[in-house]
């Protein structure tokens, strides 16, 4: 059972292009985000659908095919784990960041 703690799959579009930093030692991040899409009926019958929106992590050789292969608008399968993080404001308040940092990439779609 330890193979499924902290696993997350998600499939979904990239909202926009993957942001790329390349670090003093030679180690690569890319910084990207897609969106998951739920639709069900409600008590009424109405279609409704939610968009749900995940900031995702890629690092070295991952962050290498995100960087040569992905776009804004392309459908992906991701698999990795939830990370989280803070950080400090300029004006000194703690914010809190959760993201998927990301193991295997699928390419699916156009």
């Amino acid at each position: 059972m330890n193979t499924l703690r902290n696993r997350v799959q998600l499939i979904g579009n990239l909202g926009n292009d993957p942001e790329i930093i390349n670090l003093e030692d030679g180690k690569k991040i890319a910084k990207f985000s897609i969106a998951t899409n739920e639709t069900y009926k409600n008590a009424q019958g109405d279609k409704i659908e939610n968009t749900y929106w995940h900031n995702l992590i890629a690092w070295n050789k991952t962050a290498e095919i995100v960087e040569k292969y992905l776009l804004k608008g392309k459908e992906i399968a991701i698999e990795g784990k939830l990370t989280n993080r803070s950080y400090e404001t300029e004006e000194g308040e703690t914010k809190y960041v959760t993201e998927v940092l990301v193991n295997e990439i699928l390419m699916l779609g156009r």
